[in-house]
């Protein structure tokens, strides 16, 4: 019986894991909401894992925008928490799976960046991810896996899928970017990936765990009107410009996936697939 700690359990992508996990017989789960372990206290966080085989730390600071005033407090979290739960595990001997997020890349590329790609974050938020991540890999040179996501959505949480259908029903139109790139990812998708990326003897290090294929936050918008039973056409596409906000964020978010065959795993489903069983299971609704 495999012993797993799962960090965030409150959240969106925690709340999948959580369902996920027990759902697989072979693993007895621990749930760590943030009532119940604070991240940022490097002794709690040594005392909570022993006795665990594996952590998922899906755990973080999520407000971008709020990390360009606030980066030592993202800071805190997204990287000196991910390096004491590194620590831990290395004491204890146990495998690190810790979320991570496109944005440690620039963003600048036109083809899907390689787990191999040069990191270069573009704002206070992609900062903190990175220390996390170089937490995560210096102290677990060989038990220790980065799993970069992004644009995700799900039951469980705000998301943009959600927030698209809240505003249908108040709009009669709705403006959407349509020069921004990525690959929108199902949390439940993505926290079957993550169980079965533990259960496998994969080799650590970074993994891709975004859906296939890509569109835009416009094209993804018209996807969720139609799949929804709603005009498309009522999304209009505009550009960033339009939307200025504190946080600079990546104009090209596509992620390669060529790390899951040497771990003998397939990757993640393309995106459209992903979002109509999202929505046929009413995992997508408004909110």
């Amino acid at each position: 019986m495999t012993k797993v700690l799962v960090t965030g359990a409150g959240g969106m992508l925690g709340s999948d894991l959580l369902a996920v996990l027990a759902a697989t017989p072979s693993f007895t789960v621990t749930a760590a909401r943030r009532a119940d372990l604070d991240l940022t206290d490097p002794a709690a966080v040594a005392a909570a894992v022993p006795g665990h085989d594996v952590v998922i730390n899906a755990a973080a600071w999520t407000d971008v925008d709020g990390a360009e005033t606030a980066e030592d407090a993202a800071t805190l979290l997204n990287g000196g928490a991910v390096a004491s739960l590194a620590s831990a595990c290395a004491a204890s001997g146990a495998r690190l799976l810790h979320v991570s997020t496109d944005y440690v890349l620039s963003g600048s590329a036109s083809s899907p960046y390689p787990e191999s790609a040069p990191t270069a974050p573009i704002n206070a938020y992609g900062r903190s991810k990175l220390v996390g991540e170089q937490a995560v890999l210096s102290l677990l040179p060989t038990s220790g896996y980065v799993v970069r996501t992004a644009w995700l959505y799900g039951e469980h949480g705000r998301n943009f899928a959600a927030t698209m259908l809240r505003l249908a029903a108040s709009r009669e139109t709705v403006d959407v970017v349509d020069d921004q790139r990525g690959q929108p990812t199902w949390s439940l998708a993505l926290a079957r990936q993550l169980v079965a990326l533990a259960s496998s003897s994969a080799p650590a290090g970074v993994y891709h765990g975004t859906a296939a294929g890509e569109t835009t936050w416009f094209g993804f918008a018209q996807a969720v009107f139609s799949l929804a039973g709603l005009d498309p056409e009522r999304v209009r596409p505009t550009t960033s410009a339009a939307f200025v906000r504190p946080a600079a964020r990546p104009a090209y978010s596509v992620l390669g996936h060529d790390r899951w065959a040497a771990a003998g795993l397939a990757p993640m489903a393309d995106w459209r697939e992903a979002l109509a069983d999202a929505v046929s299971s009413g995992a997508v609704r408004a909110g």
